[in-house]
């Protein structure tokens, strides 16, 4: 059983966020880089400098060097966020009430991460039961742990007793085909009422 919380089941993100070895390594690669430029700049100037004969103290210089790159770094972090991308719904006051499909949202996001397996799972019956049943019981579980403090883990008896027969033989045992949406519906309205 995983430990998958709805927030996380209903969250969309751009890019996955790296995690590992790489993670770790993420504050060194940015200073290094910066030192690199700076030294680069630093040689550039000196070999500028002394090409045209002049002389500036070398700390000074790389002082300056530095200074220049953070100002910029802070500049880039502080500025504000790109506009939106031209051709976007404009705010018009109050809106007309219908959703615009072809957005791409968080909602639509979450809708299609359980209206594509579901569609799958019409072709392909083990696909319910290795990709729909357990995101139904990690939800059955959250709302479990955040209504009654338990989980199906932890203590099986009261929440066989709180979620009723048909809700836990449904998550406990894997169906034989894929249920009907008329049977989903009365399941999800089951767990629902927990």
């Amino acid at each position: 059983m995983s430990s998958t919380s709805i927030d996380d089941l209903l969250t969309f993100e751009e890019e996955a966020a790296s995690t590992g070895p790489q993670a770790r390594g993420s504050r060194v690669g940015p200073v290094l880089r910066s030192l690199a430029w700076a030294a680069g700049v630093v040689a550039v100037l000196v070999v500028g400098l002394r090409a045209v004969g002049l002389q500036v103290s070398l700390p000074v210089l790389i002082a300056g060097v530095l200074a220049v790159l953070a100002v910029r770094r802070i500049t880039t972090l502080l500025a504000p966020p790109p506009p939106p991308p031209a051709g976007g719904r404009a705010a018009t006051g109050e809106e007309d009430g219908s959703y615009n499909w072809g957005a791409r949202d968080s909602l639509r996001s979450a809708i299609n991460r359980w209206e594509w397996p579901l569609d799958w799972s019409n072709t392909r019956p083990e696909r319910f039961t290795e990709v729909v049943l357990p995101r139904i019981g990690e939800l059955a579980d959250e709302r479990m742990r955040l209504k009654h403090g338990v989980t199906r883990e932890s203590d099986p008896a009261r929440v066989r007793a709180l979620l009723g027969d048909r809700l836990w033989t449904f998550l406990e045992t894997p169906p034989r085909r894929t249920p009907s949406p008329r049977d989903l519906a009365v399941i999800v309205a089951e767990l629902e009422k927990i």
